[in-house]
């Protein structure tokens, strides 16, 4: 540290030391920040980033565990925000389930680069549904907010204490999950507390991080890391839940009988399928209405397949609310409640689509998954605390093909569904589950088994391109494109969920970023979610699309308009793997040439083929048409940073084909 910084520092220092003081002489003992903060205030933070937004100096987490099995939390957390942007990070969120937990208290502290301190208290807690469109949800959280008072330099600490029921066993911590930004926040100080009663004991697994091997003393376990560098968003990366440090916990008293009946653990996954299995089967019973339902809503099926999908559809549609119901949010409603009410979370439309199933004859199992990311569940941790997300299978013959029907070791072929994501339907799978660890509940025939993963030619993107060029460089294009898979349920989402102005400015946006100054006369989409297909059609004008140049040449680029899901590995380094979705994309594009005008030079056609994927291009001049074909074929991967150049080089080499021009040269 030079001079002037040390100087800086210490000015610094004295001024905090002031305030507290002046504080503590004015209000009350309380306004002041507790001694651990004061501390945390004046670490010395490593030099980051200019683009690093904040840093949790401290983040200190104290578990204590009861016999009877109540569980107390207390939190203590501190950042320093770095710049505008991480004034985000100064807040204070801990969630509770109003059904078997509360937080006692929660109190926070801003500390503003002046060195003037405000206290946030009661009167400041915001208490709010912790899901967006839970309207009935019990899942809720506490909140502090001091992101409009914050500045860069400014110190946000709080202090939470939170009283829960136990009714597992197990414990998840991440070592950076308390930090805003998705957790990418560089931490000084990461640790958590475990105390046991007398002769309990703890074992843990570490994920993403070697061995965190835990200081024991007495019953209580601690368990730290310092110095955790900041975790950079990058294109197509892992979740931060596969990079940041993860403990899996579970903890038992020295009698196994002795152990609470609600406060459970597994030592292998037919554990927690069976477990799982006693809490649902008995509400998926179908009674006389459901029986009614199911019949009519399948009456005028010829099929297995078009059976499950009339009974999927008609699930997907109930309205999605949360209401939970005990054990730890695991148990659903019955069949018959989910039925009358019209509407549930995703274990509850699994237990409706299960009972309609049953009343025509077919079986189905849950199933126990992790939304969001693929490799979050480790199958080395029997726990059902590692799923967040329920779905089905649906036991098929032989007679239904679908790509996301998959071969148990016991219970035969199974058709796997989301009854929840109402854009992918029967016979497809959302991309974010697909691949991924997933316990089918079946008693003791269940499994932890991967998940279906669909090819890419089941994601494919078709476009077409019709269009006609002027001598002036003036350009009218007719874009037909149609989707299938998961390609079409992105496009299927993007179009529910806006309003149609909004979903027209973004189509708008997409065709000018490739044909500056078009203007479009026709957008039309068209969505078949039955088959599991979207078109769009697309027609627009581009007056100076081509450039003339000396009045003898023409240049413009055949590729008109951007892929959407194009990949921009632009960075010279990287830190974290490359995860990369299967998809297939193909395109033809015909361009009617300005008949006074021939092609002089046109681009070499290109043909790339690694393990990891296949791109194409050709080029060909056919009665008066300029035709441009390309084709990119990506297949699921998960790619180690080391091997970062080849596919940076690689769609690096798609990028610069997909602007190469044809120069045309007037006759």
């Amino acid at each position: 540290m030079n001079l002037r910084k040390l100087l800086q520092r210490v000015c610094f220092l004295f001024l905090l030391l002031a305030c507290f003081c002046a504080n503590a002489s004015a209000v009350g003992g309380d306004e002041v920040p507790p001694a651990w903060l004061r501390q945390a205030a004046i670490v010395n933070a490593p030099t980051y980033d200019r683009e690093v937004p904040g840093v949790v100096l401290h983040d200190e987490e104290r578990i204590t565990i009861a016999a009877d099995g109540r569980i107390t939390r207390t939190v203590q957390y501190a950042v320093r925000v770095l710049n505008r942007n991480g004034r985000n990070a100064a807040r204070a969120v801990e969630g509770y389930e109003t059904d078997s937990g509360k937080v006692r208290e929660m109190r926070a502290w801003l500390i503003r680069s002046t060195g003037e301190i405000k206290r946030f208290g009661k009167d400041e807690t915001a208490d709010v549904a912790a899901g967006g469109n839970n309207l009935y949800a019990e899942s809720r959280a506490r909140i502090i907010s001091a992101v409009d008072q914050s500045d860069a330099g400014s110190i946000f600490g709080y202090e939470a204490t939170i009283e829960e029921k136990s009714f597992f066993a197990l414990i998840e911590h991440s070592f950076q999950s308390r930090a805003a930004f998705d957790g990418r926040l560089p931490m000084l100080v990461s640790r958590l507390v475990l105390t046991l009663p007398v002769g309990w004991a703890a074992s843990s697994i570490t994920f993403n991080h070697p061995k965190i091997d835990a200081n024991l003393s007495g019953s209580t376990y601690t368990w730290e890391l310092r110095n955790l560098p900041p975790i950079d968003p990058e294109p197509a990366s892992p979740e931060v839940t596969n990079i940041a440090p993860r403990l899996a916990i579970n903890y038992s008293p020295p009698n196994a009988n002795a152990k609470s009946a609600d406060a459970r653990s597994f030592s292998k996954w037919t554990d927690v399928s069976r477990w799982y299995t006693e809490l649902s089967d008995a509400q998926a019973a179908p009674d006389a209405a459901i029986t009614a339902k199911a019949r009519e809503l399948t009456a005028g099926a010829r099929t297995e397949f078009e059976r499950v999908a009339a009974i999927g559809r008609y699930v997907q549609r109930l309205q999605y609310i949360s209401i939970q119901i005990g054990i730890g949010r695991f148990r659903p409603h019955t069949a018959a409640e989910v039925f009358a009410r019209s509407y549930g979370d995703c274990k509850d439309k699994a237990i409706l689509m299960r009972s309609m199933l049953k009343a025509i004859n077919l079986e189905s199992y849950p199933v126990l998954i992790f939304a969001g990311d693929p490799s979050y569940v480790r199958e080395e941790w029997a726990s059902p605390t590692q799923f967040n997300h329920c779905i089905i299978a649906v036991k098929v013959s032989e007679e239904t093909k679908a790509a996301t029907v998959m071969q148990h070791p016991t219970l035969g072929r199974l058709l796997i569904f989301d009854a929840t994501d109402d854009n992918t339907p029967v016979g497809d799978l959302p991309d974010h589950e697909q691949n991924s660890f997933a316990l089918v509940a079946a008693g003791d025939t269940g499994a932890l088994l991967r998940m279906p993963q669909t090819p890419p030619d089941s994601n494919t993107q078709e476009r077409n391109v019709e269009a006609q060029l002027g001598a002036d460089g003036s350009l009218t294009a007719h874009v037909s494109e149609r989707s299938t898979g998961q390609a079409a349920a992105a496009e299927r989402a993007m179009f529910r969920q806006l309003a149609r102005p909004d979903y027209s400015k973004i189509i708008e946006t997409w065709i000018t970023e490739g044909a500056a100054g078009a203007v479009l006369s026709k957008i039309e989409p068209t969505d078949n979610m039955t088959q599991n297909r979207f078109a769009l059609d697309v027609t627009f004008t581009s007056p100076r699309y081509g450039q003339v140049m000396n009045n003898s040449l023409l240049v413009f680029k055949p590729a008109i308009i951007s892929r959407r899901n194009s990949l921009p590995l632009t960075a010279a380094r990287r830190k974290h793997p490359v995860v990369l979705r299967s998809h297939a994309y193909t395109e033809t594009v015909r361009v009617k040439l300005p008949a006074d005008f021939a092609v002089d030079e046109m681009p070499d056609a290109v043909k790339l083929e690694t393990a990891f994927g296949s791109y194409n291009t050709n080029f060909e001049v056919k009665d008066g048409h300029l035709v441009f074909t390309r084709a990119l074929v990506v297949r699921n991967a998960t790619l180690p940073a080391e091997q970062y150049a080849t596919v940076r080089s690689f769609f690096e080499r798609v990028r610069a084909a997909e602007q190469a021009p044809v120069v045309l040269a007037r006759k």
